[in-house]
């Protein structure tokens, strides 16, 4: 690394053998007295989409009356209490909940496509469209909204778009009712006819972030050194430390401190799984975690990190798989997830599947405050971040899809105000129609319509939607 007398420029790396750091934001990379390129680079809008399956306990009919999702009250004075919902309470002010959307894509259209809702449904998430039910190579669905973005403001990254998972994804072939597996793999599509793959493995994530910059033989031979990736690039981190002022050295050691602990948590992951002791997920990778969620809060700390280095600006993180079976011991349902969707109807066993969706919303403001502790400029990360999470799936136990959960966070600079809002939509209201609106915040104001839209949903309920987008 060469440091310039001027500036640094944003696009700043700290190389060693398989290794290749990016830098944070700092102010040394914003000349005195003007707001350089660089600076503005980071107004950019960061975008997440995650996926939850099998619906929630909300979209169901009795769920819905006793408020399982969505809030009873809409506008701002809405309580959260009873809702799997509850555990973003201390973060309203960045949420908004829009209830009462349909995803059409999902649904049957042919006789033949009947039973197949969970083997389509995450490939709709995103794309809003209806998958051509095949098991061979002539997938067909949409381009999704991440890669739509992508598309336009990722190409200036390393990374255009990151794509992560939780379960495993590594079937090909068909699943079920005629559907290719990778229509349930992944919710990212490239185009109608390309999926993209995602990656479950820390580890993978991580090299891809921090260790792009060497081979596969350079990258093995520094993981066998058991050294940290810093050890690598020390000598420019040093030479970097002593030019910069004394805020920008608190920042990286802040970043670098972060870099390293999620490192040592992947390293002690893959070590406990090689041991040779039983395994809970015996076919996962050494790097995944058995605990769900550790393994989410992992996930998480890796797109923190990437949105904070400007590796990547879009991420799509799907939660689960869809007629998962896995059990989540914190909730003390010991249903697993899939039988635990298929509630009947039942009462009793419909708070029990809403145990469930609230332990998977009681990760996300983990993943809220790591953004709103990372400081770029002069705000934080989450208020320069737009995230989309929901279900493309609404009551589970009959295979619907009305009334899907969905809900949006973060500041999306400017065009998410803060206050906290829950919008009803009117019955066979489209999702597409939010997802339309949500792409108009991400600066795609030219499209006019996406998926199964019919207009683009009015998310301001009395708040300005005209603040300017630096996107554009």
């Amino acid at each position: 690394m060469h440091l310039p007398k001027t500036s640094l420029e944003r696009r700043t790396f700290l190389k060693g053998m398989g290794a290749s750091v990016a830098l944070p934001f700092l102010d040394a990379m914003v000349p005195a007295g003007r707001m350089s390129a660089a600076a503005a680079e980071t107004d950019v809008t960061r975008f997440v989409a995650i996926e939850m399956v099998h619906g929630a306990a909300g979209c169901n009919e009795w769920g819905a009356t006793q408020h399982l999702w969505a809030p009873q009250d809409e506008g701002s004075n809405f309580d959260l209490t009873p809702s799997a919902l509850s555990p973003l309470e201390p973060w309203r002010d960045y949420l908004t909940i829009v209830s009462n959307t349909d995803v059409g894509g999902a649904e049957a259209e042919l006789p033949r496509e009947i039973g197949g809702d969970h083997f389509r449904s995450s490939a709709v998430f995103l794309t809003q469209s209806h998958p051509k039910q095949t098991e061979g190579s002539d997938v067909y669905v949409g381009t999704s909204m991440d890669q739509m973005y992508a598309r336009r403001f990722g190409q200036d990254t390393p990374i255009p778009s990151m794509q992560l998972c939780i379960e495993n994804v590594d079937q090909a072939g068909g699943c079920a009712y005629g559907y290719a597996c990778v229509y349930t793999d992944t919710v990212s599509w490239a185009s109608p006819t390309e999926p993209l793959p995602m990656i479950r493995d820390p580890r993978v994530a991580f090299d891809q972030l921090f260790g792009a910059g060497g081979t596969s033989e350079e990258r093995a031979q520094r993981r066998r050194t058991e050294r940290s990736i810093l050890d690598w690039v020390l000598r420019d981190l040093n030479t970097l430390n002593r030019e910069l002022g004394a805020d920008d050295r608190q920042r990286m050691d802040r970043y670098v401190t972060n870099i390293r602990e999620i490192e040592r948590r992947i390293q002690q992951i893959e070590a406990r799984n090689m041991s040779g002791e039983q395994r809970e997920l015996a076919e996962a990778p050494a790097g995944v975690p058995d605990d769900y969620g550790d393994h989410v809060r992992l996930m998480f700390d890796l797109q923190a990190l990437a949105f904070a280095s400007d590796l990547t600006r879009v991420v799509t993180f799907k939660t689960s798989r869809d007629v998962s079976g896995r059990v989540f011991p914190e909730t003390g349902v010991t249903a697993g997830f899939h039988a635990a969707s298929h509630h009947g109807g039942n009462e009793e066993r419909v708070l029990e599947f809403n145990k469930i969706n609230r332990y998977h919303m009681s990760l996300i403001p983990y993943f809220l405050e790591k953004l709103a502790d990372t400081m770029e400029g002069d705000t934080h990360l989450l208020d320069k971040t737009l995230i989309v999470c929901g279900s493309p799936m609404g009551d589970p136990n009959l295979h619907n899809h009305k009334r899907c959960p969905l809900f949006l966070a973060g500041g999306a600079n400017g065009r998410l105000p803060k206050g906290g809002l829950h919008v009803k939509a009117p019955d066979g209201t489209p999702m597409a129609n939010v997802l339309l609106s949500s792409m108009h915040m991400l600066g795609m104001d030219d499209v006019a319509s996406f998926g199964d839209s019919t207009d683009a949903f009015p998310l301001s309920a009395g708040r300005s939607t005209s603040a300017t987008n630096s996107n554009r």
